[in-house]
């Protein structure tokens, strides 16, 4: 008092996670002194109103036109013994980029922040929350390295964020390149430091990247080209392959909508392409080894994910099926792997299939209804069972079995790309080739077909032990001669058309060439 200074303060609510409210309106002390003119005995009573979930109180004296923290209270009052305000920690201000319907459409977290980008009215810009707390956009002013950030990739090009990955750093895909954000020399994204730099200029379509140990993966900007990103030593950045470029016909005409990495087993990425049939794409960057295949079965994949389980990753997939002329959608779930110990009648090789228990074994298995008027592959006790067609809600077998696996029947085919080489005589592309004597080796198999072609296929000749029993799955090497004339294209077909294992370790081809 007996001054003319007026004191000004500001109180910020903290709940028990440790954030913070907006402050108060300042509250003021006409007629006082400045806090320097205080002597010995001089303080300053304030108090305010509770507030509902706070568990401590924030309080901000004004010092040179900001509000500096002068203490902390647990209660509704707090006496200023002329504390110094510090400046640089000053109260929480309200900012909202994401108002009046300007959402974002691209999420990520890194470094502890939440990160939101693509907004209608800046796409080329992205926002990083406050350190820890994901929700909260609040500013302090001055900017502190705890509060958002806001960056404006400015590229020459309205190239719109299309993804974000945290990967050691932040990358960044737009519609036109591939960025890296950081703080600079190692150092964390700050408000006052950003730095961003273009590591390739191929373009990102809008599907989320998948991180697979060292390597980012994201389709290129038209949507139907898969690339990877990894750290180059040599570049001292990132670089990347075109994955699709073995199979580029699997992607000509169409474009991928979605796709979910399954870690175990197998290291596979499940990508469902528009006219819903299902890609698989193997991936170990490690060994430098990528391969597609298509998974084909009796309708169209909608949608795929996966999720972490016990011993492995599960997929799960949404299936639009015809049944008795009616559209239908199925969740399913990719069976585990059979495993080695698994005897043959565990065997689990159908879409859209069901297991069926029964003690004592029967010849009527109930439970079909999904699968109404459709002929299935069956395979009881580990014998292929052929014919079968659902008639209310069930399939009779022609023998009583306890292990029945029944479900929509798929064929498994592999045919490798004629063999070239280069001989004494020049290179072989273009002349005639028929092959001789073939050896299979094979890893727990039972059945399959061999042949030159789709329309001429032959039965493995695989036995049972004992008439009547299931046949034992055989690892080994077995010899076939696949027959055919010559042909400049001649190949070898592998194929397995009954719900039984079927696995290929590797495969020797002994071709015989025409004179030129």
């Amino acid at each position: 008092s007996g001054g003319s200074y007026t004191l000004r303060y500001k109180v910020a609510a903290v709940d028990d996670r440790g954030r913070q409210s907006l402050p108060s309106p300042a509250g003021q002390n006409a007629g006082a002194r400045h806090p320097s003119d205080w002597v010995q005995g001089n303080s300053a009573a304030i108090s305010w109103q509770a507030v509902p979930g706070a568990t401590e109180y924030n309080i901000y004296r004004e010092e040179a036109g900001y509000f500096g923290f002068i203490g902390i209270s647990r209660g509704l009052t707090f006496s200023d013994q002329n504390y110094q305000a510090d400046t640089a920690d000053t109260p929480r201000e309200d900012w909202n980029p994401f108002a009046d319907g300007n959402n974002p459409g691209v999420v990520a977290f890194h470094q502890q922040r939440m990160v939101l980008a693509a907004t209608p009215a800046a796409p080329q810009a992205f926002y990083m929350s406050r350190t820890g707390d994901f929700e909260n956009f609040r500013k302090s002013r001055p900017l502190q390295d705890d509060d958002p950030v806001e960056y404006l990739i400015a590229s020459g090009a309205i190239d719109a964020i299309t993804w974000a990955a945290s990967f050691g750093d932040l990358l960044l895909g737009t519609s036109g390149s591939e960025y890296k954000a950081g703080g600079g020399d190692g150092a964390a994204i700050t408000p006052n430091s950003v730095s961003i730099t273009a590591q390739s200029y191929w373009g990102s379509a809008g599907l989320p990247p998948i991180i697979i140990g060292n390597s980012v993966l994201h389709v290129q900007r038209h949507g139907a080209r898969v690339r990877d990103l990894f750290y180059s030593l040599e570049k001292d950045g990132y670089a990347g392959n075109d994955l699709s470029i073995l199979a580029p016909h699997l992607f000509e005409g169409h474009s991928l909508k979605q796709w979910a990495y399954q870690q175990t087993p197998g290291s596979t990425i499940w990508i469902v392409r528009d006219d819903g049939l299902l890609l698989a794409l193997t991936y170990m960057k490690e060994h430098d080894i990528w391969g597609w295949s298509r998974q084909i079965t009796d309708g169209r994949v909608r949608s795929v994910a996966a999720l972490s389980g016990r011993d492995s990753d599960v997929l799960l997939l949404v299936v639009e099926r015809e049944i008795q002329g009616e559209t239908r959608f199925f969740l399913e779930r990719l069976a585990d792997q059979w495993q080695d110990g698994a005897p043959v009648e565990e065997a689990f090789f159908v879409d859209c299939g069901l297991t069926f228990r029964r003690d004592p074994p029967c010849t009527r298995v109930t439970g079909l209804e999904h699968l109404e008027g459709r002929e299935l592959s069956v395979l009881a006790d580990g014998s292929p069972v052929e014919g079968c067609v659902v008639r209310e809600g069930g399939i009779s077998l022609p023998y009583a079995a306890g292990v029945v696996q029944a479900g929509l029947g798929f064929v498994s085919a592999l045919s490798p790309l004629p063999v070239e080489s280069d001989t004494g005589s020049g290179s072989t592309l273009g002349r005639g080739r028929s092959h001789g004597r073939c050896t299979l080796r094979l890893h727990r198999s039972v059945g399959g077909k061999y042949g030159p072609g789709r329309d001429e296929l032959y039965d493995l000749p695989f036995l049972p032990e004992r008439w009547g029993t299931a046949v034992a799955p055989f690892s080994g090497d077995v010899d076939c001669i696949p027959g055919g004339g010559q042909s400049s294209a001649a190949t070898v077909w592998l194929v397995q058309d009954r719900p039984l294992p079927f696995r290929l370790v590797a495969l020797v081809l002994d071709v015989d060439f025409g004179e030129h």
